[in-house]
């Protein structure tokens, strides 16, 4: 593969490393008996699903289109979970569904009797808000006050015990086994009285699985400890684990000038291609740059949209900037096509897979005919 060669911008997922992760997720599956899905609002390059199929168990959706392209592509176990279903959604995903996740009582309530009238096997189930989190930003913190995400113990029915098989909650984001027994602790002292009603348990996703650090024993353990008490099973569902550090985005200077600083323009946007570096907000890694001012060459990276704060930071080089010199962000494969725009009108990058043997496919090419049919 040669970077030089590849049209920008395109996001490049490497196989080597996806593999990698999938490996280290299989390995917490085998020790601690836990099922592990993919969080499709994450990571969802549906040209790596048969590699991915291998070690993972299904996929959890947000709503009918994600489930759907589980349906079609995974072909695995199939988990839908929304804030609220829409009643002309409702019979489309009971269908193909095997697990649907109600975000409310009331919810529950309402659609139970359709959904296994349409899917006799469909395992039905209720979101819970643990009501703990150390979530670093509140943007992400699905226990924030006045969340709409999960019924919490003020709020639980006890009328849909009789109905449900499960329980999930989601309360984690970028973090650690530590700060999931925080969590578990909180919803065993609110919650454990209903679990021996139940089959499983699914402790939501945001668990950093994959980066360096983490506590992978002590995950097995809380697994299994949790399990064996209350004899449930228990699921997992990372969306950023899984894409974690498996690729980057290729971009290409535009033009380079001087506003009492230096300024380069990208082929790419941090608002359009790479949101999270705007609503974290953080700064992303660029190859073989540093800090401002640490090294010869200093620049302040810009989108090529119209909005004034289309900024992806200030970088240093060893060498002054070119007008076509590659620029690569790491770490871009997870939360970034996903979330992608085609505000202003801007292209959106191909997506391609590194193999290994070095080889690099494009999978998918975008162009105009992408942003006009999102119009009328």
């Amino acid at each position: 593969m040669n970077l030089e060669d590849i049209k920008t911008p395109c996001y490049v997922c490497e196989e080597e490393l996806l593999e990698k992760n999938l490996q280290l997720l299989d390995y917490v599956q085998k020790k601690s008996g836990a099922k592990i899905i993919l969080a499709l609002k994450g990571f969802a390059m549906h040209a790596t699903f048969p590699l991915i199929s291998k070690y993972l168990h299904g996929c959890t959706a947000s709503g009918l289109h994600e489930a759907l392209l589980a349906k079609e592509k995974f072909q695995k176990e199939v988990h839908t979970y929304s804030p609220a279903f829409k009643d002309e959604d409702i019979d489309e995903i009971a269908k193909i569904s095997d697990h649907i996740v109600f975000n409310t009582p009331s919810q529950l309530l309402r659609f139970k009797d359709r959904v296994k009238s349409i899917n006799q096997n469909i395992s039905l189930s209720l979101r819970i808000n643990p009501e703990v989190s150390s979530s670093p930003v509140d943007i992400y913190n699905p226990c924030g006050l006045y969340s709409r995400l999960g019924t919490t113990i003020d709020n639980f029915d006890e009328s849909v015990l009789e109905y449900i098989d499960g329980l999930n909650f989601h309360a984690l984001c970028e973090q650690g086994a530590d700060e999931l027994e925080e969590v578990l602790l909180a919803f065993e002292s609110n919650f454990s009285k209903y679990f021996d009603k139940l089959e499983y348990i699914n402790f939501g996703g945001g668990h950093h699985i994959t980066k360096k650090g983490y506590d992978i024993e002590k995950l097995i353990w809380l697994i299994k400890e949790f399990s064996s008490k209350y004899n449930v099973k228990v699921y997992l569902e990372p969306g950023e684990a899984v894409g974690w550090q498996t690729g980057f985005l290729v971009s290409s200077v535009l033009d380079v000038f001087e506003n009492k600083m230096a300024v380069a323009i990208l082929d790419t946007s941090a608002e359009a291609h790479m949101p999270d570096t705007l609503a974290m907000p953080y700064r992303a890694d660029v190859r073989e740059s540093g800090q401002a001012q640490e090294k010869k060459h200093t620049y302040r990276l810009g989108g090529n949209t119209c909005l004034a704060g289309d900024i992806m930071g200030s970088y240093s080089f060893d060498k002054p900037l070119q007008i076509g010199d590659k620029i690569i962000f790491e770490d871009q494969i997870h939360y970034t096509f996903v979330k992608n725009t085609t505000f202003n009108g801007i292209k959106l990058p191909s997506l391609a897979i590194k193999r290994k043997d070095g080889t690099l496919d494009i999978i998918k090419e975008f162009g105009y005919e992408e942003y006009k049919n999102r119009l009328s």
